[in-house]
């Protein structure tokens, strides 16, 4: 179950209604989509999948895919694995734990492990989005956020694309308010 937390502050909204209207105004859309499908269960039990079993994963979605193809035109997908030891661990957790924006929409669909999506707010307050298992995320484009991981630093998520050419990070440079662990 996804949790909002504003920075500097220990309370955190769990309700998804109050969630929902937080981040409205901004157009991010948060769903729950369960984590069904032939043998998915088994797939994400690897830490470090394979390409074979990462592509297996991806096909065991093919639903999910489908409909957001359907729904939103969707022409792309890969999956991305993250966890303790991933030899990029460092560089890509210090390139995306940075205020910035991209030049297209940013949509995610956790199937295992967590992450954390942070954003700023229309008043300027910043406000972060704890995403489990079964939380997709839509961000459109131009909207400032950034993305860390959770303290158990463990997650595989499905990425979709209509284009692939809008991904390149436009820093803002905002420097990002303490979110302490509730």
């Amino acid at each position: 179950m996804a949790a909002l937390q504003y920075a500097e502050t220990v309370q955190r909204i769990t309700d998804t209604a109050r969630i929902a209207a937080t981040l409205a105004p901004l157009g991010v859309t948060l769903q729950t989509i369960p984590v069904t499908g032939a043998g998915v269960a088994a797939l994400l039990t690897e830490l470090q999948p394979d390409p074979e079993a990462q592509a297996a994963l991806l096909a065991a979605l093919d639903d999910v895919f489908r409909r957001l193809q359907r729904e939103r035109g969707y022409q792309e997908r890969d999956l991305v694995v993250l966890y303790p030891g991933h030899p990029q661990l460092a560089e890509l957790t210090a390139r995306f734990h940075r205020a910035h924006t991209h030049d297209d929409e940013e949509v995610r669909y956790i199937v295992d492990g967590e992450g954390v999506f942070g954003f700023v707010l229309e008043d300027g307050a910043q406000v972060e989005l704890t995403v489990h298992a079964g939380d997709y995320v839509h961000i459109p484009a131009e909207v400032e956020h950034w993305f860390r991981l959770t303290d158990a630093q463990r997650i595989k998520a499905v990425r979709y694309f209509s284009a692939r050419g809008g991904w390149t990070p436009h820093y803002t440079d905002r420097a990002l308010r303490s979110f302490p662990n509730p």
